[in-house]
């Protein structure tokens, strides 16, 4: 029978699927390499595995909660569905158009991306709404049953409907769909007022477009995995984790899988947010590494910061502005193609290059021994003794030191004159540098002084670069969770149920409508609501309010969160006073005799989490001694160094070790260099704080 205190969850990474069993206080967990071609496989796999180990039947789970990379890698690599897109006369090359925002301003030879439907699948009707939601062309109904009838010799499995001011006024955004399932039933349909109802035509229709295209392998996908679970036993609720760090139910998410992009990452954040709030932090950056990339997000007051528009596929060294606009709610943060199986190369100005090409799990860098023979980041962290070859991934996966080198040496040493360890050096600088470098742009961008922050490291991966990451960045402090290789999986069953509505309606604080303003906040309070209610019919639900505000002559805007009590009675001068402070606290200053006005609002209706449990102090006291001992190479010193090896399931809390050392456990490895030592904490937390430099 099903216990509800019995939950697991699913991370899909791109090498890894990680799977975490919660029973009662107890936990258990796994990582087993991700399989491609049927991703539940590893699923089901990993769940045998946590199983066995607490000693349950899988009939015995009571949820299970999912985040994967399939749709993020179905829109990188196009593998969507065969789509269309109906949108207003005239603005059939919107996704194509773009903005006028040129990504790097100097290249004369610069290569847009190309949209995800080529123009001949992009198709036209003659209607129009003003910015109100007035109609302005009315739309025939004899032009939509023609249309449908080219539709039809196309064969497309997903149709995509984008119309101008469709935010506005949705009448004939349904109208079509209405029309669609009748003379073409069975073809899946999205409409922009559904899935992004916000102003700015190419980043409506192109989440529109992306959502379109990935819903019937979504939905496809789901549907077998929650079978094959039914099937193996575990017949009981699945949920996914969204962008925007909530959970929502498996039909929400088959209709809106465009809300899945980031859903594996969103989860870290969450499990960075949660190992905040232990500890009191209020400054957090969070440091997500996996197998195929790795992920930056900034917490403040133990929350993630947040955004309604992210890139996903970004082709042009990862600039901004060269991927695709997703406009939904979204965790903000930076990913780059920098994760242990990111492959090395030599460019044409003979420098190392790592990513963001992953061998991923299928082949795997060199030294998984299946087949991968060019050099990734694991083989430079084995080549410089971060890895113990015998104990990885628990000993599943022996690793194959020779091999590394044959790669390290082939692709990198021979090219440049360098042995397999300078190689790996090389590679390991340019990776934890790339990664550094990402954090102190986000940095900039937000307006914060990283030295003031926490990093929390997690992902099987981070532990490893974790420390380095912090010399480079000059943070004093790091923590590496209990978990910390699978902690996104972790994060999923700290997250509530929840669902963010927005609405675009354009309103300058000096024509402020508070007739309009309550109808507004009231009709997405029940829209939001009614999402969280699908998913858990009588938990107590809180709704967080927000609006997006610029002053007039301003391109874009900046998110303004209300109280309730502000929201609730629509008091324009309350508003603008939030408006002005964050503004100041985010520029400088605000901008004096220009009129606000807001252009998006924004409920998000949520369950409450579980109250943290405080991290109490702890007495320091010499580590237990070590299991062995083995060369280090130490980045910052330039040489390698001899480390002690300890197991981490030994060391008690306040057991204090300095280093250069290595702490070792299944999932991952914790690196401590020469200028760091170590300190187990009351909650199972590693803290890892540089040394006084006297």
């Amino acid at each position: 029978m099903a216990d509800p205190h019995i939950r697991l969850g699913a991370d899909i990474g791109g090498t890894f699927t990680d799977i975490v069993l919660e029973v009662g206080t107890d936990r258990f967990s796994t990582k087993v390499l991700t399989t491609y071609a049927a991703p539940e496989d590893a699923i089901v796999t990993g769940l045998h595995q946590v199983c066995a180990k607490a000693g349950i039947l899988p009939s015995r789970i009571g949820q299970i909660i999912h985040g994967t990379t399939l749709a993020t890698n179905a829109l990188i690599e196009r593998r969507g569905a065969r789509t269309a897109l109906i949108t207003t006369d005239g603005f059939r090359d919107v996704i194509e158009m773009r903005s006028e925002s040129r990504f790097e301003q100097y290249d004369l030879n610069l290569t847009l991306p190309l949209p995800l439907l080529a123009r001949n699948h992009r198709h036209t009707l003659v209607e129009r709404m003003d910015a109100d939601g007035g109609v302005l062309i009315p739309l025939d109904h004899a032009d939509i049953v023609s249309l449908c009838d080219t539709l039809r010799h196309h064969d497309y499995q997903s149709i995509a409907v984008g119309l101008l001011h469709a935010y506005a006024n949705p009448a004939h955004e349904r109208l079509i769909r209405d029309v669609l399932a009748t003379e073409l039933p069975g073809v899946m349909v999205s409409l922009s007022s559904d899935v992004s109802p916000q102003m700015r035509e190419y980043e409506r229709f192109n989440t529109t477009v992306a959502n379109a295209y990935i819903q019937p392998l979504i939905a496809s996908y789901l549907h077998r995995l929650a079978d094959r679970l039914a099937a193996e036993g575990a017949d009981c609720p699945v949920f996914l984790m969204h962008s925007g760090g909530g959970i929502m139910d498996i039909a929400t998410a088959a209709d809106f899988p465009v809300r899945l992009v980031e859903s594996g990452p969103a989860g870290g954040a969450v499990f960075a947010a949660d190992i905040a709030a232990r500890h009191g932090l209020d400054r957090v950056l969070s440091f997500d590494m996996g197998g195929t990339t790795a992920k930056i997000c900034l917490i403040r007051d133990q929350t993630p910061k947040t955004a309604r528009v992210f890139e996903v596929a970004r082709s042009y060294r990862f600039k901004k502005g060269s991927g695709m606009p997703i406009s939904i709610p979204v965790i903000d943060m930076v990913e780059i193609g920098a994760g242990g199986g990111s492959l090395a190369h030599v460019d044409a100005l003979h420098q190392i290059r790592v990513g963001p090409e992953s061998a991923g799990s299928e082949p795997g860098p060199a030294c998984y021994g299946r087949g991968g023979t060019r050099p990734a980041v694991t083989d430079a962290d084995l080549t410089l003794g971060k890895l113990d070859p015998a104990t990885f991934a628990g000993g599943s996966i022996p690793l194959d030191a020779a091999a590394s080198t044959a790669a390290l040496m082939t692709h990198l040493g021979d090219a440049l004159g360098m042995d397999a360890t300078e190689a790996a050096w090389g590679l390991a600088e340019v990776v934890d540098e790339t990664m550094a470098n990402a954090a102190r742009v986000h940095a900039v961008e937000n307006g914060e002084d990283l030295s003031d922050y926490t990093m929390i490291a997690f992902g099987g991966a981070a532990p490893l670069h974790a420390a380095r990451l912090c010399e480079k960045l000059g943070i004093s402090r790091c923590l590496i969770p209990p978990g910390a290789g699978v902690g996104s999986a972790i994060g999923f069953l700290r997250a509530p149920f929840s669902f963010e509505a927005n609405r675009s309606v354009f309103m300058p604080l000096d024509a402020f409508d508070a007739a309009t303003v309550h109808a507004l906040f009231n009709e997405m309070r029940e829209e939001a609501t009614a999402f969280v209610r699908s998913c858990d019919a009588t938990a107590s639900i809180t709704c967080d309010y927000k609006v997006f505000m610029r002053y007039k002559g301003q391109g874009w805007e900046i998110p303004v969160p209300l109280t309730r009590e502000t929201a609730e009675s629509a008091d324009a001068t309350a508003i603008l006073a939030r408006f002005e402070a964050d503004y100041a606290a985010l520029f400088g200053r605000t901008v004096q005799g220009m009129t606000a006005e807001i252009t998006v609002w924004s409920v998000n209706a949520q369950t409450p989490t579980l109250p943290a449990t405080p991290a109490s102090p702890v007495a320091a006291h010499p580590a237990p001694a070590p299991i062995g001992a083995r060369a280090l190479f130490d980045a910052a010193l330039g040489r390698a160094t001899a480390a002690q090896v300890y197991a981490r399931a030994t060391l008690t809390p306040g057991a204090h070790l300095p280093g250069p050392a290595a702490i070792t456990e299944d999932e991952t490895t914790i690196i401590v260099p020469a200028s760091r030592h170590a300190t187990a904490l009351s909650d199972g937390c590693i803290a890892l704080d540089a040394k006084d430099p006297s």
